[in-house]
């Protein structure tokens, strides 16, 4: 079989296990302030249906997206299909923008995964790769993050990315797998990741929303529901349910580390034979 015809199957394949993180992300509960099947967080402009939607009509751009990495693509034509996946997300929604961070994160991952394998993880790849660029060349100043950028002067999805995906490398997958072990439940590991990352990540959302004192306290939060044992210990979810109920009184919303727990678990499937 041909370099040609393999494409197509090899990035469709990639494309569904973007999906699938997606799908496991709105999946896990409880996520502080953020929208899930149970309840909508901190958002009265959005719902689970709306991420659903959004989630369908990516599918076929998220394969675009891996058959242009598998073509070695440059950022700029990145960018365009991430443009378009934008558009059609925002079409099927009715103009709510569910997934524009999990579009970056993940079709940088995607791209990465399907170009030639070196040994090296997705994130360093993606470092390699594009990672001066995307630092020359920032996005949509105009932005929630890219206001908060420029504000508290914080990194964001940007300088994430730049980095290789640290924090999923260094925070969200030991998290993610450390729990899996210890409790054999994948959504409940995911809470775990996630609030492993909410501990650490500076979350452009959550500076959009509370400026840098509601960044502050919900880095608190996580870190008070880690440091008692996390989605590890006994009565984890009456814990994590109870700092959701506060994020969602505050009206915060950290989208930033939901984007970054859905890099993690697509990550986790990808490269499922790391250590």
């Amino acid at each position: 079989m041909t370099a040609a015809v393999e494409l197509v199957p090899r990035s469709a394949a990639l494309a569904a296990s973007a999906e699938r993180a997606l799908r496991a992300e709105l999946a896990a509960y409880p996520k502080p302030g953020l929208v899930s099947h149970r309840d909508d967080g901190s958002h009265d402009d959005m719902s689970a249906v709306h991420f659903e939607r959004s989630i369908e009509a990516l599918r076929p751009h998220f394969t675009a997206i891996a058959e242009a990495g598998a073509r070695d693509a440059d950022l700029g034509a990145l960018r365009e299909l991430g443009v378009r996946a934008e558009r059609a997300m925002l079409l099927a929604t009715g103009g709510v923008n569910t997934h524009r961070g999990s579009i970056f994160a993940l079709g940088l991952l995607l791209a990465a995964a399907a170009g030639p394998e070196d040994g090296a993880s997705l994130g360093a790849r993606v470092r390699a790769r594009w990672g001066d660029e995307l630092l020359r060349h920032p996005t949509d100043p105009g932005s929630h993050g890219g206001t908060a950028r420029r504000r508290h002067g914080a990194g964001g999805a940007l300088r994430e990315a730049a980095a290789g995906f640290a924090s999923v490398y260094g925070t969200g997958l030991p998290g993610l797998r450390a729990a899996r072990r210890a409790t054999g439940d994948p959504a409940r590991a995911a809470v775990h990741a996630f609030f492993g990352l909410l501990a650490v990540v500076e979350d452009t959302n959550l500076l959009h929303r509370g400026d840098a004192a509601g960044l502050a306290w919900a880095r608190a939060q996580a870190r008070a529901f880690l440091d008692d044992g996390g989605a590890i210990a006994d009565g984890w979810e009456r814990r994590a349910v109870g700092v959701h109920r506060a994020f969602v009184e505050r009206r915060l919303s950290p989208g930033g580390c939901a984007d970054l727990l859905a890099a993690t678990l697509m990550v986790d499937e990808l490269e499922r034979d790391a250590p």
